[in-house]
């Protein structure tokens, strides 16, 4: 069945889907990660892809930029393709001093400024958080992989902001004060998307800079890091 942003057909999309944000990186991972790899959809630009992975069935969908974008995909996954896990794997800014560039955080609940989902249920404030399974099996897959130092790996709250540049250096340290680890644009809406369609979610970012330093990753260094990311991802979905 093809909506108006997913040109697919019954079938093409497996169960467990990774989903960057940018459609060169969809490439990438179907490319370097999935075997036989096939192009289900690319509508708008917005490339997606069906391989397998070690055997298990998995497909991999650009999200585009943004709450709004990656709530319409998810939807549209969960809702007319029968995908029922997703993994976000992107990036995102540094809050807390612990972080370093290249740390990846996996985000255990977030935090938003948008109001996408703050009236689905009146009076209550809702709370945006993955699946635990999902959330276990990730950080289990992060402490074992090879070659990860100590603390490269961290659990918490991110915020999700409508804003990407948005200067608020206040509402910041009260953030981090509270706990939260880093900024990105998406985790939130993807996590109201799975609980309103029955889902599952998770988001895995990789910290390409820092709002308390002037540090970032070079673009060869954002492959080689994004590349660890989309691996926890897919151990998450095999021992999830």
């Amino acid at each position: 069945m093809a909506t108006p942003h997913i040109s697919a057909a019954p079938g093409d999309f497996a169960p467990d889907v990774l989903m960057p944000g940018d459609p060169r990186r969809a490439r990438h991972i179907a490319e370097t990660v999935l075997d036989d790899a096939r192009l289900v959809t690319e509508v708008r630009g917005i490339l997606g892809y069906t391989g397998t992975h070690q055997g298990r069935p998995v497909s991999v969908l650009a999200s585009g930029m943004g709450m709004p974008s990656i709530a319409i995909y998810a939807t549209e996954l969960f809702r007319f393709f029968g995908v029922r896990r997703i993994i976000r794997i992107g990036t995102a800014g540094g809050m807390a001093p612990i972080l370093e560039v290249g740390d990846v955080v996996i985000a255990t609940a977030a935090h938003t400024d948008s109001s996408m989902s703050a009236n689905r249920i009146p009076g209550i404030h809702y709370s945006h958080a993955p699946s635990f399974a999902l959330a276990a099996a990730a950080v289990a897959a992060a402490t074992t992989a090879p070659g990860t130092r100590a603390g490269a790996v961290h659990a918490g709250a991110v915020l999700s902001s409508d804003a990407f540049y948005a200067d608020r250096p206040e509402t910041n340290a009260l953030l981090v004060a509270s706990g939260t680890l880093a900024v990105e644009m998406e985790a939130a809406a993807l996590y109201a998307v799975a609980d309103a369609e029955g889902g599952q979610a998770l988001a895995i970012c990789t910290i390409s800079d820092l709002l308390f330093r002037d540090a970032s990753l070079s673009a060869d260094e954002r492959e080689l890091l994004f590349d660890r990311s989309v691996q926890l991802g897919l151990a998450a979905f095999a021992n999830a």
